[in-house]
């Protein structure tokens, strides 16, 4: 057995002998080299209640060169692309360590939904949301934690959701008056949801863009 498979299966046993820190990895496949690890959404954030997944590739040289690791679970942060998951953590590119494991890695993880760094992000429109309104960011954040990671939806949940489905205005962190607003002079919905996503029409910044302006880009 190489060193690399004995240190892999090392950790995913540690994992499975540590109940304390809820962190869990199993093999996807028979490869040793494709993981997925999970955890629990820290409490007092957001992502409170919902249990998140993530794709784990253990490259050739590890641990000598970091594991590559993406949300599978659909995140509303500003460090993780909304569109592929993709994460954007030093401890996984140039701050990685030989002493790092599986383990501490999705700890890190964890507490990366605690302390967003919206100063260096991996969804930049997410980043610009959490920077303008974090309330409206937080709420956008559960929401999303409840349809995609099964969290229990309470206290500040948009209500606009409907027999359990998804609420595209919700899902993008807008108010309803506003998109309603220009709906109904003729634009598309989707349209309409995905220009004021684009021009981060929330909080303050709604008083700072012109009518004109949406009105512009919705004619593109």
């Amino acid at each position: 057995m190489d060193a690399r498979l004995r240190r892999v299966n090392k950790e995913i046993a540690d994992c499975k002998n540590d109940k304390t820190s809820n962190i869990v990895v199993d093999l996807i496949d028979s490869s040793p080299y494709h993981l997925r690890g999970s955890f629990s959404g820290p409490e007092d954030t957001p992502y409170q209640g919902g249990h998140f997944e993530v794709d784990i590739v253990i490259p050739e040289s590890y641990p000598f060169q970091p594991v590559k690791m993406k949300f599978i679970t659909k995140v509303y942060h500003p460090n993780v692309s909304s569109a592929s998951g993709a994460i954007c953590l030093d401890i996984l590119k140039d701050a990685w360590s030989p002493v790092l494991t599986l383990k501490s890695t999705l700890i890190s993880l964890q507490s990366l939904l605690c302390s967003p760094e919206p100063n260096d992000p991996q969804d930049a429109e997410v980043a610009k949301h959490y920077m303008t309104s974090k309330s409206s960011f937080e709420e956008t954040a559960r929401y999303w934690t409840m349809i995609y990671a099964g969290g229990p939806g309470k206290g500040g949940v948009p209500k606009a959701t409907k027999g359990g489905t998804m609420d595209e205005v919700a899902m993008a962190g807008l108010e309803k008056a506003h998109v309603d607003q220009f709906e109904a002079i003729g634009f598309e919905r989707s349209k309409v949801i995905d220009v004021l996503r684009r021009l981060n029409y929330r909080g303050a910044n709604v008083a700072k863009i012109n009518d004109d302006r949406v009105v512009e880009e919705l004619l593109k």
